[in-house]
C-alpha cells in the first residue's frame, strides 16, 4: 500500500509517497517530519520500466556515479550508481517540482537519498537557498562552516573544534542547507543528508562564518574578498548551472553570501592549534 509522508528543511516543505519499505530506509528523515501542506516538490518512489535518455555528463566520487540526462522529451533523467550496480533512475519535471524514482532493487536507500538531495537542491534554488557540500559546527549562538574537496579535512576539523572547543556541537557533516531571509541574513540549517556520519539534527542558527580548508605544513588563516570568496563559495554548491533558472538562482545567493558573510582560507595542520586559530580569529 502506498502512502504519503511530508517533511520540511531549511523551512522548505516537500512530500514522499511511497510504501512501508521505503520509508523503513528513511530514519534519516524522521527528524524533518512535517505536517500535510503546501510543498515545493513531491516525489514518488516505485518500480516501472528503465527510462531512455540521452546522457550530458556524470559526477563520480568513491565509488558512487551520478549520471545526469534527459528524455526525448527533454525531461531531466539522473540514473544512480553504486560501484558499478545501478540503484536508480530519477525521472523530473522540467521545474523539478515533480519526481518519480525507480528503483532497481539494490542500493534503495543511496538512490532515495540521492533523489531527494537532488530534487531538494534544484526546486529550492531559485527560493534563496543553497546545499553545500561542507562540515558545519555550532559555537555560542552561531554556525561555522567549513568547506573544500572531499579529502580536504572538512571533518576532521569539524572535529578538531569539538575537541578542543568547548561549546562546539556537530550540525552536520557534508550537507548542511544555507538560506537567505527577507532581511539578507543567511541561516544554515542541519539536514537528512550528512556523510559518512549520521548527523540529521533539525536546527538552526545564524551563519558567523565559512572557512576554505587546504592542508599545508603549518596553519595560517587569511581573509577572503570578493571574487576570491565568491569562487570559494561556488565550489560547494550544488546545482545544474547550465539551467538558466537554476544559475540565476545561485548566483544571486552565492553573491549574497560573498557580500555578508566573512569568508576564510585556513591553510592547516590537522591539530588543536588549527582548531584554536581558526576559532580564535573567524569568532571575533
Amino acid at each position: 500500500m502506498t502512502e504519503t509522508r511530508y517533511y520540511e528543511v531549511a523551512g522548505h516543505r516537500f512530500s514522499v509517497s511511497g510504501e512501508a519499505k521505503h520509508f523503513t530506509l528513511m530514519q534519516n528523515y524522521e527528524p524533518f517530519e512535517s505536517a500535510k501542506g503546501e510543498t515545493v516538490f513531491t516525489l514518488a518512489i516505485g518500480k516501472g520500466d528503465t527510462p531512455e535518455y540521452t546522457e550530458d555528463l556524470r559526477q563520480e566520487d568513491e565509488g558512487q556515479t551520478i549520471v545526469c540526462g534527459k528524455t526525448d522529451d527533454v525531461l531531466p533523467v539522473f540514473e544512480f550508481i553504486w560501484w558499478g550496480v545501478t540503484a536508480g533512475w530519477l525521472i523530473c519535471s522540467a521545474d523539478y517540482r515533480e519526481g518519480r524514482l525507480v528503483t532497481a532493487g539494490k542500493h534503495t536507500k543511496m538512490s532515495i537519498d540521492n533523489a531527494l538531495m537532488i530534487m531538494f537542491a534544484l526546486a529550492a534554488a531559485d527560493k534563496g537557498t543553497v546545499l553545500f557540500h561542507a562540515a558545519v559546527v555550532s559555537y555560542e549562538g552561531k554556525g561555522y562552516m567549513f568547506l573544500g574537496p572531499s579529502g580536504t579535512g572538512k571533518s576532521t576539523h569539524a572535529s578538531l573544534w569539538q575537541r578542543y572547543i568547548a561549546g562546539t556541537a556537530l550540525v552536520n557533516d557534508d550537507n548542511p542547507i544555507v538560506r537567505i531571509d527577507k532581511k539578507g541574513g543567511a541561516m544554515v540549517y542541519g539536514s537528512p543528508w550528512s556523510g559518512k556520519t549520521p548527523c540529521y539534527r533539525n536546527v538552526s542558527y545564524p551563519l558567523g562564518g565559512i572557512v576554505l580548508l587546504s592542508q599545508a605544513p603549518y596553519n595560517k588563516i587569511e581573509r577572503l574578498n570578493g571574487i576570491y570568496a565568491y569562487a570559494a563559495l561556488m565550489e560547494s554548491i550544488s546545482g545544474k548551472r547550465w539551467d538558466e533558472r537554476i544559475a540565476d538562482g545561485l548566483h544571486q545567493t552565492e553573491n549574497a553570501l560573498a557580500s555578508s558573510i566573512p569568508v576564510w582560507h585556513l591553510e592547516c595542520l590537522p591539530d588543536e592549534e588549527a582548531a584554536k586559530l581558526c576559532n580564535e580569529t573567524i569568532t571575533r
